[in-house]
């Protein structure tokens, strides 16, 4: 067995590749497939849904499997009669609005987010181009080449059971004829010739192939109709018959079976999608806003019995459930009844009724019917859908539309918010207001760069400013402690006014965060803390929080993990999440992220993942009730979305803080020894040469021991950058978008190479100073060509100037020049003409170290920034006092450590 996976590129390219998280498919199914995608999407497409049509694969390999089936499905209807059969008919693809349903039906897979009509369209041309090419090079027919694809494709024409009305014939109101597609009109119509016909003509033995190819459907459904096999078999196929109601429910019961074994059933007009009409328990509910908030809310809920817009009465109800029939001729038109389906979900439906108006329905319930899952119960018949439907009222309606199209309107937290929030800011500002305001939970989802941050904070104003004065709990946030210091200062820069307080050992001493009490809590809007403290400060679980929001949430996906359980664990109004990495990539991941901010909405992991089994076999669109339901509480807006790009800046810089882990601290807390101990007796060009040596020695230990130590081992526990680079690096591989990474050391760009490939999953590439010239080129072409360059790592010399790489929307400085132009000049290799996509710069800095300090200088040019500042903006440290020096240099063992 090979674990395989399929995605889909940014550029609308599908790649099939090894993935170690992948489901595993047979190892020869599984090479078959890797070579055909290795030639390209088209090939690797007609490989899938020509080749490997009978093959159980993942749910993402089967929907891309039925969309290239539907164009060779189309190719082999068009076959008849289509002139020479070494001339490939055109295919049309699919209409504008078939295309946007294909989409929303598209399975969780990575690079689902770049799925378009118009992705579909290039796709669907691209197996037109491959079939064509593969059928130039067979120097065979086309017969023979879906022959050797797969035999199932060999059929020249299709065979049509017709079935139509016959009112004028009581005893047997229906008429049935078995014909066949001959060929196409002038008009691309089927035109359509008994099948009795075809026994004349294709006559005699050298017709005898196409006849068995044009019979082939029929054959292989009478395998599993026991009534067609009759028919067959006594040559009734081949003439038309006057048929009962019983006769044509037959047919209805074999539908799937006829469709699948590719027999075109062709149904009474007046039939809508193929079926006679069905009466439907229909249910509406949220009529009024409910008694109390959350998930617990208790709202209305009404029931009736519907046939085509009109209610049913009881008796007509009774009737229908009393009798034997399949097909039922009722108000002058025959209905369709499933009474092991229809009944039950009537009980179901009254059941609710009945709840509801003695209780109340739960707002959590009513979002599962609403959407048409059936989480927490034990038995589910995904078809039994078909004969229910639930509404929403005018209180859920538009509560559920505010959600799905938020909008910024009259929100706007004034002058509290020192910036301006932009129009998609400010409806994520309203949508997390609405729904922590109905006590309900939010994912927002935005990409890196968009701004959760900001957001966050303008809704904290924006309800302090609501509460008019009265005194509201407190909120509670959680992130990794590498960000604890960017909450620190954006909420300095954004929201100075806001009672906060950071929780953790860079802040404030262990003792006073142990004596850390509800009463001290009261007293502020936010309290800031990190993962590794929620858990030894079980405390936090004991105060009643406003909002308990988790930043990178991702952290919590792992359900069986410590700092998940202690999250949940936290008492809040309402929950939020905030995550730069799409919350799709997994099911169970999504249940995790869910069971924080919505207990119970997805039910437990347990009937979550009975729900989720086997989804992919649940027929068509069997993702869109999950999505439906969870569709209110995510919120996710991608840089390639125009209306974001368009009200973008086209840069956005970021300072990344770092913290220095126990070894780095140590070697630096040493380094800083040394040199005030060779500033007593350095003077002149000596001293010069040692604070030059130093501030290199610094640099190095900041990025990571191994550099300073020179012993090859590069461990990601040794260093606090790497640990911020493993953070940005994920969410960029999981966008599939493309990142440069300067250093200024040539002997740091290796291991950061073998770092980074380990989180892309590929190789990326490397330019250096010792890069042949005549090699650079070719580097820049694969990295702004290739879509297997996920990562370009450049020292800051070599790479800084002259090289155009508009491929990569992230920018990291892994060091710091210390010379802002010098930084600006490598950033503009990729924020440059011909760059579409906006580009996220991240300079790492190291908290507590010369690194922060020399970076505030740059950053705030104050009266000692402009004292070491020359004309071309290098920093010159050499000429500082051995106390301004030290003050410098001194490393802050508070800020500086991590956890």
């Amino acid at each position: 067995m090979v674990a395989l996976r399929i995605r889909l590129t940014p550029r609308g390219h599908l790649l099939c590749e090894p993935s170690a998280d992948a489901p595993a498919l047979d190892e020869a199914v599984a090479g078959r497939l890797g070579e055909a995608f290795a030639r390209g999407s088209g090939d690797g497409l007609l490989r899938l849904g020509a080749a490997e049509a009978s093959q159980a694969l993942p749910p993402a390999f089967v929907w891309w499997r039925d969309f290239a089936s539907r164009y060779v499905a189309a190719l082999c209807g068009q076959a008849a009669g289509a002139g020479d059969e070494r001339d490939l008919p055109e295919i049309p693809a699919p209409a504008e609005g078939e295309l946007a349903s294909l989409v929303l039906t598209a399975p969780m897979m990575p690079g689902a987010e770049y799925l378009t009509p118009q992705v579909l369209r290039d796709l669907w041309e691209a197996i037109g181009t491959s079939l064509a090419a593969a059928l130039a090079r067979s120097g065979a027919g086309l017969q023979e080449l879906l022959r050797r694809l797969n035999p199932a494709w060999t059929v020249v024409g299709r065979v049509h059971f017709n079935l139509a009305e016959n009112r004028r014939d009581p005893e047997a109101p229906f008429a049935f004829m078995a014909t066949y597609a001959a060929q196409l009109s002038a008009q691309g119509r089927v035109q359509h010739l008994p099948l009795g016909q075809a026994l004349r003509e294709y006559g005699g033995a050298e017709n005898r192939q196409r006849l068995l190819s044009l019979l082939l459907p029929v054959h292989r459904a009478a395998e599993n109709c026991a009534w067609l096999r009759a028919v067959v078999e006594n040559g009734e196929i081949y003439h038309p018959l006057r048929w009962s109601p019983q006769e044509a429910a037959r047919l209805l019961t074999s539908a799937t079976e006829l469709e699948q074994a590719g027999v075109v059933l062709r149904m009474p007009a007046g039939w809508q999608a193929g079926r006679p009409a069905r009466p439907q328990v229909t249910a509406t509910v949220g009529t009024r806003a409910p008694s109390k908030l959350g998930l617990d809310g208790l709202l209305d809920f009404s029931m009736a019995v519907m046939l085509n817009g009109e209610a049913l009465s009881e008796a007509e109800v009774a009737g229908l459930l009393a009798g034997t029939e399949t097909l039922v001729l009722l108000r002058g038109r025959w209905v369709e009844i499933d009474r092991e389906r229809l009944g039950p979900t009537l009980a179901r439906f009254r059941a609710a009724e009945d709840l509801a108006r003695a209780e109340g329905l739960s707002f959590a319930e009513a979002m599962r019917l609403l959407s048409g899952t059936s989480l927490g119960r034990e038995v589910e018949d995904p078809a039994a859908a078909e004969w229910s439907r639930v509404t929403a009222g005018p209180w859920l309606a538009e509560t559920l539309r505010a959600l799905r199209t938020p909008e910024g309107d009259g929100i706007d937290p004034g002058v509290a918010l020192r910036g301006t929030l932009r129009p998609y800011q400010k409806a994520g500002v309203q949508w997390l207001h609405l729904l922590s305001g109905l006590g309900l939970g939010a994912c927002l989802a935005d990409d890196m760069g968009l701004g959760k941050t900001i957001q966050v904070l303008a809704l904290l104003l924006v309800q302090r400013q609501r509460a008019e004065g009265k005194r509201q709990a407190p909120c509670l946030l959680v992130a990794p402690a590498s960000l604890l210091a960017n909450w620190s200062a954006e909420i300095a820069r954004f929201a100075p006014d806001l009672r906060a307080r950071i929780l953790h050992s860079s802040a404030m001493p262990t003792e006073e965060i142990q004596r850390f009490t509800a009463a001290e809590a009261a007293a502020l809007d936010l309290v800031i803390t990190s993962y590794g403290t929620l858990l030894r400060l079980p405390a936090l679980a004991e105060i009643g929080w406003r909002l308990a929001i988790l930043d990178e949430a991702q952290a919590i996906k792992n359900p069986g993990a410590k700092q998940t359980r202690a999250a949940k664990a936290l008492q809040a109004q309402a929950r939020i999440a905030l995550t730069g990495t799409p919350v799709e990539n997994s099911l169970s991941d999504l249940w995790s992220i869910f069971d924080f901010i919505n207990p119970g909405l997805l039910g437990t992991a347990r009937q979550f993942t009975s729900y989720t089994k086997g989804l992919a076999d649940r027929g068509h669109n069997p993702y869109g009730p999950l999505r439906e339901l969870t569709r209110p509480y995510i919120l996710r807006r991608m840089k390639t979305d125009r209306t974001i790009i368009a009200d973008l800046p086209d840069k956005t810089e970021v300072t990344a803080h770092c913290q220095l882990s126990q070894r780095q601290a140590v070697l630096y807390a040493r380094a800083v020894e040394d040199l005030a101990r060779d500033l007593e007796s350095a003077d002149g060009i000596r001293r010069r040469g040692v604070v030059l040596a130093t501030l290199l020695r610094l640099k190095q230990i900041c990025n990571h021991p191994s550099q300073w130590l020179d012993d090859g081992q590069w461990a990601e526990a040794d260093s606090g950058k790497l640990a911020r680079l493993r953070e940005i690096a994920e969410v960029v591989a999981a966008r599939q978008e493309k990142m440069l990474v300067f250093t200024q050391f040539r002997e740091a760009t290796e291991p950061l190479a073998a770092f980074l490939a380990g989180i892309f999953g590929q190789a990326g590439l490397v330019l250096h100073g010792q890069t042949a010239v005549r090699q650079r080129q070719a580097l820049v072409r694969q990295f702004q060509e290739s879509e297997a360059a996920p990562f370009f790592v450049l020292s800051l010399k070599a790479g800084g100037s002259g090289l155009t790489l508009t491929g990569a929307s992230h920018v990291v400085h892994f060091d710091r020049w210390w010379n802002p132009a010098v930084e600006n000049q490598a950033t503009d290799r990729a924020f440059r003409i011909g760059q579409k996509r906006n580009v996220l710069v991240h300079k790492f800095v190291c908290r507590g170290t010369v690194e922060e300090r020399i970076g505030e200088l740059i950053a705030t040019k104050r009266e000692l920034s402009d004292a070491v500042l020359t004309s071309g903006e290098e920093i010159t440290l050499t000429e500082l006092s051995d106390e301004a020096l030290l003050r410098l240099v001194a490393l802050d063992l508070t800020t500086a450590m991590r956890e």
